[in-house]
């Protein structure tokens, strides 16, 4: 714990990792929650990071800035006891904010490979697990190659996001945020039988035997049948969280690249996630957080929102001893 309050920029003057500060809601540091910005991993529980990549999009640019979006959107979720859960995560859960990964936009070829050193820098060098901020979702990839290595192949990925992202793409080397998983599946990262997309609403004529959740159906049946089944599908397994913030409908998240009608409100998608703190949880990330198309930072907030409660769940596994 803190020896003393502090009043403002609690990323640069806070001495230890645990608790919070009280900040001018628009001013001071933004770092994620205002945690410490660190690359010291000691006794971290989780290190938030990000990586701005937006090279690998199909329609609109822009997630580049997703991470510093996230960042800035998340200032009133540290001022009070976060919803519904009633606790500062921060009591217990030792959270840093690594900033971002770096790599040559010049030289794309060399991305792949900067992500997944960034990922095994801190995952093989400490206990914490991370919660990255894209960019888009072609960092998914390379960040499970770097979870693979330390948690055993195959992982269960547990997906939220309009698209299924496993189109064929022979092409090893591509950046393409819509193949990612089909490499990932052909790579044997992931195990597609043990794992689960929620919210899909876009068509592929194979969808390599992942367990679709499809979002018409969410929406028919609800935050506890969707639950249900996605314990069902994961079990036990050490399971990756991707959450695409194209999984909401675009009325609750406009600023995306691809956005699609039909989707999850915020509702349903935060729902889910309050609910998952007994899955195996090796990881996560939240991605496609365009902020040029954004609205009043209506999916910024959105995001900020699905990172904490993932923090939350990382919180009450730690609490239970199961981080």
């Amino acid at each position: 714990m803190m020896s003393e309050k502090i009043y403002g920029d609690a990323a640069f003057r806070r001495q230890g990792l645990f608790g919070s500060a009280t900040e001018m809601t628009y001013s001071g540091a933004l770092s994620f929650m205002r945690r410490n910005y660190s690359r010291d991993l000691t006794d971290v529980d989780v290190v938030v990071s990000g990586v701005p990549l937006d090279l690998a999009t199909t329609f609109r640019s822009g997630a580049r800035l997703g991470p510093a979006a996230i960042r800035a959107a998340s200032v009133q979720l540290a001022e009070l006891l976060l919803f519904p859960w009633g606790f500062d995560p921060f009591d217990d859960l030792a959270v840093i904010d690594y900033g971002d990964c770096f790599f040559d936009a010049h030289n794309p070829w060399t991305i792949h490979d900067s992500i997944v050193e960034h990922a095994r820098g801190i995952i093989q060098n400490s206990n914490a697990k991370m919660l990255t901020f894209g960019g888009d979702h072609y960092i998914t990839y390379p960040l499970l190659k770097a979870h693979a290595e330390k948690y055993g192949k195959p992982l269960s990925l547990l997906h939220f996001d309009a698209h299924c992202d496993t189109w064929p793409d022979p092409d090893a080397d591509s950046l393409n945020h819509g193949t990612m998983f089909y490499k990932a599946i052909q790579d044997g990262l992931i195990d597609p039988k043990t794992s689960a997309q929620v919210g899909i609403r876009t068509w592929n004529s194979d969808f390599m035997g992942m367990n679709m959740l499809f979002a018409p159906w969410v929406n028919e049946n609800g935050i506890d049948k969707t639950v249900e089944r996605i314990y069902e599908v994961v079990g036990d397994n050490p399971v990756y969280i991707t959450f695409d913030i194209d999984c909401l409908d675009p009325a609750f998240a406009p600023g995306t690249g691809t956005p699609v009608a039909g989707g999850l409100n915020s509702h349903t998608a935060l729902g889910i996630l309050r609910k998952l703190e007994n899955l195996n949880i090796v990881g996560a990330d939240v991605v496609e957080v365009s902020p040029a198309y954004d609205q009043s930072e209506i999916t910024a907030i959105a995001a900020a929102h699905v990172a904490a409660d993932l923090l939350c769940v990382m919180r009450n596994r730690k609490v239970a001893g199961k981080l």
